[in-house]
């Protein structure tokens, strides 16, 4: 009979960590080589003038709206703890959630357990505890943004259906036939859907058995009993206030950034609200969402008929606002922490 090694067990873990993070991070520097390898010389041209000549005013306005965000998503968590019986001071949770971000530029999900593990060190509020109120809180953010995708979807329907008559229908029709795009988007998915049906059926028993099915289902039912937590909010009113306030800012802090450059001070909130869901989607798979989440911010305003490269200026530029902003805010945070002990004396 064999007996596992925890500290293998424990170098297997990190060892698989540090792969994941080199593959995402990997991913995103591919990401950013595709979005920049076929630009025209006079591309790479209007980029850097684009750079030069941005009112980087309004981007100052974007970081102090940043920072307001997670000031309000700290008071929002201080709100979680309260029907636990932990008062801690917002000061320190805003340290927290800083410092997590920080660490989370360095391995995605690192900084939920250091964000807990200031939590427990400096309020005294027990680990898991802590992190059980980080679990309901990405439900709430989750719930939020697709919420966000759905008003995204039913607001900008028109757009994204004149761009694909423009770019995309000619397209398919060469290809395909006189076969309207709304029927090839039908047939398509719904061969898709018989594929995975089928995929699914044959090999159902394996995957009920196998770690992934287990781990993802143990993400469904966190999820749902973090749904369920929120009953126990004291403020549900002032809860509610935080949570669609933080989102209102995250939209901000990206819109304003459109008005630092004439082509796209005028296209409107739509196009803002389409590059903040979709350009969230590039943070979620990538780390910090490296090289993915400006790329993302072109393509999207592509369809409110943005040139590449301003759009591909624009989406650095509010990229590298928000990476400064957690890197700096963040740092100081830490420094903040290591300078202001907690109350038990140990460091």
């Amino acid at each position: 009979m064999t007996r596992s090694v925890p500290g293998a067990s424990s170098s297997r873990k990190k060892i698989f960590t540090a792969l994941k993070f080199s593959f995402f991070l990997g991913l995103g520097l591919l990401i950013i080589w595709l979005s920049l390898k076929d630009l025209t010389f006079e591309e790479r041209a209007q980029i850097l003038h684009s750079f030069k000549t941005a009112n980087y005013y309004w981007v100052i306005l974007a970081v102090i709206l940043g920072i307001f965000s997670h000031i309000l998503r700290a008071a929002r968590w201080v709100l979680f703890f309260e029907p636990l019986g932990f008062k801690p001071k917002l000061k320190t949770t805003f340290y927290a959630v800083m410092v997590g971000y920080f660490a989370n530029m360095a391995f995605p999900r690192l900084g939920e357990v250091t964000r807990c593990g200031i939590m427990s060190k400096y309020e005294k509020v027990p680990f898991q505890k802590a992190l059980g109120t980080v679990v309901t809180e990405r439900a709430i953010d989750m719930l939020i943004f697709f919420l966000l995708f759905l008003l995204m979807f039913f607001t900008q329907l028109g757009t994204i259906r004149d761009y694909l008559d423009q770019n995309i229908y000619p397209k398919l029709v060469a290809k395909f036939g006189a076969l309207h795009y709304s029927r090839m988007i039908f047939l398509f998915l719904g061969s898709v859907l018989i594929i995975i049906i089928g995929i699914w059926f044959a090999v159902r028993k394996r995957v009920k058995s196998s770690g992934f099915y287990h781990k993802l289902r143990g993400l469904v039912i966190g999820f749902w009993e973090g749904l369920k937590s929120l009953s126990q909010v004291r403020k549900p009113g002032l809860f509610v206030f935080y949570s669609i306030a933080i989102w209102v800012l995250y939209f901000f802090m990206l819109y304003v950034i459109f008005f630092c450059f004439a082509e796209t001070a005028g296209i409107g909130p739509g196009a803002g609200l389409s590059s903040l869901v979709l350009g969230s989607v590039g943070i979620m798979i990538t780390p910090g969402g490296i090289g993915l989440y400006p790329a993302i911010v072109q393509e999207t305003l592509l369809l409110y008929g943005i040139a590449k490269p301003t759009g591909l200026a624009l989406g650095w530029i509010a990229w590298t606002a928000q990476t400064l902003m957690i890197l700096v805010v963040g740092g100081i945070s830490l420094l903040l922490l290591s300078i202001n002990r907690p109350e038990n004396g140990k460091a």
